[in-house]
């Protein structure tokens, strides 16, 4: 005779949670202060390909049903434009068919969110390609982190400029100019460990549990990724309409 498979013990609420935003996708169910299941994939293989099949997989494996979840958490960028759009419109679908709220958490508030006791300044720093990366400056405070600055588009170089400090660098951006920084910076050049070079599902999770307790959601019909700068496309589009 089959056994039922014993769900996970958990607390209100169950989060879904999705990090898409880079080449690294990631999906987790969060409940409170635990992660009971997380799955992530570093692959070049198309996002959508990856997504639906990852979110079924720790589904199953936790037996959880669309029942047991109170919202649905997605990184909103920035990153791969690609991702972003992918990873929106899936959650968008997958909140309206199951009737749950969408959560939205910056890929580099992710970041950040696994340095929490880092006593130095912590910049979140994503390869954004054409020789400039996503950075944003964070302070952590107690148990939390603050964000202290404005997500940014910028070259290395002018985000070097900006920091007098120990600065603890985060995200797959700063491993990618890791020479370049520790030249610049020097002694105040400190580096994430390498498990938290990528943003992770479970860290989008757990900055949605605020936001799910204070109804923060967002609008399924008009969220849009934050992309900080345009994408290939809509330059294309701008300069055939000026031109």
């Amino acid at each position: 005779m089959a056994h039922k498979k014993k769900k996970p013990q958990q607390t209100k609420p169950l989060i879904l949670a999705i990090e898409n935003s880079t080449l690294c996708g990631s999906v987790a169910l969060v409940s409170g202060d635990l992660c009971l299941c997380e799955f992530s994939l570093l692959s070049r293989m198309t996002h959508s390909k990856r997504l639906l099949g990852s979110i079924e997989y720790i589904m199953q494996h936790c037996g959880m049903s669309w029942e047991d979840i109170d919202g649905i958490a997605i990184s909103l960028g920035p990153g791969s434009f690609t991702g972003l759009r992918i990873g929106l419109a899936t959650t968008k679908g997958l909140a309206m068919a199951a009737g749950l709220p969408l959560i939205g958490v910056s890929s580099l508030d992710g970041l950040a969110a696994q340095l929490p006791y880092a006593e130095h300044l912590i910049c979140s720093v994503l390869d954004a390609r054409k020789k400039e990366v996503y950075a944003v400056f964070y302070r952590a405070e107690g148990q939390t982190v603050k964000r202290i600055s404005d997500y940014l588009a910028i070259t290395p170089q002018k985000l070097a400029d900006q920091i007098s400090e120990p600065v603890i660098l985060v995200g797959d951006g700063a491993e990618l100019y890791a020479y370049f920084f520790k030249e610049k910076l020097g002694k105040h050049a400190l580096f994430a460990p390498s498990q938290v070079v990528q943003s992770r599902a479970s860290a989008i999770g757990f900055l949605a549990l605020s936001k799910w307790r204070n109804n923060n959601f967002l609008d399924t019909a008009t969220a849009v990724p934050i992309y900080i700068r345009p994408s290939d496309a809509e330059i294309h589009f701008k300069r055939k309409n000026d031109s």
